[in-house]
Parts: C-alpha cells; sequence; structure tokens
C-alpha cells in the first residue's frame, strides 16, 4: 500500500456552476446557488429553497451530447457531464494496458424518475425503461459506457459520505495494485421523495441555511455531481497532478439512524485516521473543509469532534454547503473538488449566511475569503446516515521523486 495516488483532473456540476471553471467563479464572486425551485413540481416549492441546477433534462442531455434524454435519468446526466470533464482534464489516455476502474455515488438514483411514473407501471408499458432506472447502479452503468470504462465498476451508497468513500475506495484499490487508474465521485438530483423525506425529519430550513450559528434551523437540499480523476504515481508520467490524496479515514459512529452522537466520537475518529494514515499532525492540516449542513445535531457534532481532536485553535475551517446545497451522496465528490481548487489557488472559502457563534463552541468559521493563505494539506470531512463518518486529506505535491 506505498503507491501514492494523485488526483489528475476534475470535474464538477451544481447550483453555481456546470463546469469548474464557473464554480470557482462563483465561490470567489460569494455567489450562493440556493433559490427557489422552479423546476422541480412539488406542493412545497414556495415554502423550502433548495441549490436546484437551472437547466432541464432536455438542456443537460444537450450538454452531454445527447439529442433527446429520453430513457436517462437527471442523475445520470449530471454525472455525465461532471465526470466527462474530470477524464478530459486529465488527458485521459485508451490505454488498454492499464486497468482503469469508474467508483460511482450516488444516495437519490433514478429516483427522481420513478416517484413520477410508478403509478401507472402496470398500464402504461412507455414507462418501463424509467422503473429500470430505479437503482442506484443503473446511473453508473450508463456513465461506464459513456466514458468507455469496461473494467472495474462499481456503485456505492453510503448516503451523505457515499462520494468520499468512492474516492476512498479508488485510492486503496490503486494503492493495492488493482487499479492504475480510477474515476471516482458521485451524483444525485433533487427528487420530491428526498425533499419530503428530510422535511419529514424537520430539517430543512425555510431560509436559507447557516451552518455554525446558534440560529441554524437546518440545511438546504441541493442536486450536481463531482469526480476526479485519480492515477498511481507509476503511469503519471509527463502530467502535473493537481495533488495527492494524501490519507483517509472511515469511522462508525453506532449512535443512531439518522443523528451523529452529541460528543461526535464518530466524526473525531474519522478525521485522526486520515490524518494518522498520512502521515501527518494535526498541526499539518491548515484547513478544514466541514461537512457543515446547519443542522443543529450536526453542526454540534462535528464542532465539538473538531474541538476535541485540534484544542480551541484548530486550523481555519468553513462549509461549502450554504453555495451548493447539500446534494447528498454527491456532496464528497463536488465539496473534493472544492477543496482541490482551495488547494491549487491557496484560498479558504467563506462560510456564507453565519452570524452569531454556537454558545456550546469557542470556535468559529471563516466568514469571509482569504486569499494566499499558505495551504499544503486540506481536510474534507463527509458524514452520512447511520453513522458513516469519512474523512480525506488532500496535500500538494512538491515533486514526483
Amino acid at each position: 500500500m506505498a503507491k501514492r495516488v494523485l488526483v489528475t483532473g476534475i470535474g464538477v456540476v451544481s447550483a453555481i456552476g456546470l463546469n469548474v471553471h464557473e464554480t470557482l467563479a462563483s465561490i470567489l464572486s460569494g455567489k450562493s446557488g440556493v433559490s427557489a425551485l422552479t423546476l422541480l413540481k412539488t406542493k412545497l416549492k414556495n415554502l423550502l429553497p433548495a441549490a436546484e441546477i437551472k437547466h432541464s433534462n432536455d438542456e443537460l442531455a444537450a450538454m452531454a451530447g445527447f439529442q433527446s434524454c429520453e430513457g436517462m435519468t437527471r442523475t445520470t446526466l449530471l454525472g455525465m457531464i461532471a465526470a466527462r470533464e474530470a477524464v478530459s482534464h486529465a488527458n485521459l489516455s485508451n490505454d488498454p494496458s492499464l486497468n482503469t476502474g469508474l467508483i460511482s455515488a450516488t444516495t437519490v438514483g433514478g429516483m427522481c424518475k420513478t416517484e413520477l411514473v410508478y403509478h401507472d407501471f402496470l398500464t402504461n408499458s412507455l414507462q418501463n425503461q424509467y422503473i429500470n432506472t430505479h437503482d442506484c447502479g443503473e446511473s453508473t452503468e450508463r456513465i461506464a459506457d459513456y466514458l468507455g470504462v469496461s473494467g472495474f465498476v462499481t456503485t456505492i451508497n453510503t448516503a451523505c459520505s457515499s462520494s468520499a468513500n468512492a474516492i476512498m475506495f479508488g485510492t486503496r484499490l490503486i494503492k493495492s495494485g488493482i487499479l492504475d487508474r480510477a474515476i471516482v465521485g458521485g451524483t444525485d438530483a433533487l427528487s420530491k421523495f428526498t425533499l419530503n423525506g428530510f422535511h419529514t425529519l424537520m430539517i430543512l430550513d425555510t431560509q436559507l441555511s447557516r451552518p455554525f450559528d446558534d440560529q441554524r434551523a437546518g440545511l438546504n437540499l441541493g442536486e450536481g455531481a463531482g469526480y476526479l480523476v485519480l492515477e498511481s504515481e507509476e503511469v503519471c508520467t509527463g502530467k502535473h497532478p493537481l495533488c495527492e490524496v494524501k490519507g483517509f479515514g472511515n469511522a462508525s459512529d453506532a449512535y443512531h439512524q439518522t443523528a451523529s452522537s452529541e460528543d461526535g466520537i464518530g466524526a473525531q475518529m474519522a478525521m485522526k485516521n486520515a490524518i494518522d494514515a498520512a502521515g501527518l499532525t494535526i498541526q499539518d492540516i491548515d484547513y478544514v473543509n466541514l461537512h457543515g449542513t446547519g443542522t443543529q445535531n450536526n453542526d454540534l457534532s462535528e464542532g465539538r469532534a473538531l474541538e476535541s481532536l485540534f484544542g480551541g485553535n484548530p486550523p481555519k475551517f468553513s462549509s461549502t454547503k450554504p453555495f451548493t446545497g447539500h446534494t447528498l451522496g454527491a456532496s464528497g465528490g463536488i465539496e473534493a473538488v472544492l477543496s482541490i481548487l482551495a488547494l491549487q489557488h491557496q484560498l479558504v472559502f467563506p462560510n456564507l449566511n453565519f452570524k452569531t457563534p454556537m454558545k456550546e463552541l469557542k470556535v468559529v468559521p471563516e466568514t469571509n475569503l482569504i486569499r494566499n493563505h499558505t495551504i499544503r494539506n486540506i481536510l474534507s470531512n463527509s458524514f452520512g446516515f447511520g453513522g458513516n463518518n469519512s474523512s480525506l486529506i488532500f496535500s500538494s505535491v512538491n515533486d514526483l521523486s
């Protein structure tokens, strides 16, 4: 497990941009993608804001190079667009001698379509093609075909840590010599099922979410996709890697189906495991991209974990979910892309909408964009329902010696 795993390409699509360039420009200008729903037809559209991509499925299909979106879900189309950008950015060759895999994550899968067509499934044969898109693995298979990946292909669903675990799994496959290259990340589209489900849990904010604010009232859902291209050091000849996946950690909170423990022990373990795996110390972490959902439970749990691990003077930290919304299974992939952009451009992103420090915590997130901040190692957190906590460390690459 000694091989270095390098990131050679990134791709992203979300409510703040249809590619990496647009996404970075939105963050630099402080532009949030959270607004009133216009495309998702729901009775809650005037109550619950979300980070919706303001392009129809037909428009997304055209961006992906198709004449029609027929037979494809929004989840699949978003994944295709982001994964294609990552592959193009990496200038990935079709070398048959290299073992290439796709590990894609999603929580919604094809629900965005099947929730519309199951009513008349028994009487309308035209709807059958969408029933077959329901399974989470269907979008992965479509993306693999689209990219021409026919080797190792698998799907991960661990709720909101799904994409982070896809990145972690791809890294491990390369380190163990099973793969030479891996396209890793995740995709999720908004659906009535998830909107209604999170509304039932009473963790959606009717206003803009404000992570780590004492007056926080919940999260804003979002949609999108984010992918990385990972390559072993041995096959990166002639390339200029963006960064290295230096470390990763996963830990089970084992506390509750949908809540994190108030002491944040699972989050703390995931972060510490990642730091230890990277061979770093807590002093080596320069910025933490928090999971930071804006719910009462997550922010208290993650904040206590942060203080427990780093003490009263942690590295600079913030949540980027007020920009993109909480994109569920895609969040780890999207936030990995944002972390890499922060590393490339030496930026600390602002925690939008924050005003009042939490009375339970001594630390507060960064509220302003910070430029030219020395960043060598970024820790990115993704925590999922069921207590699945994952942390990734992205580090600058000084040389390939």
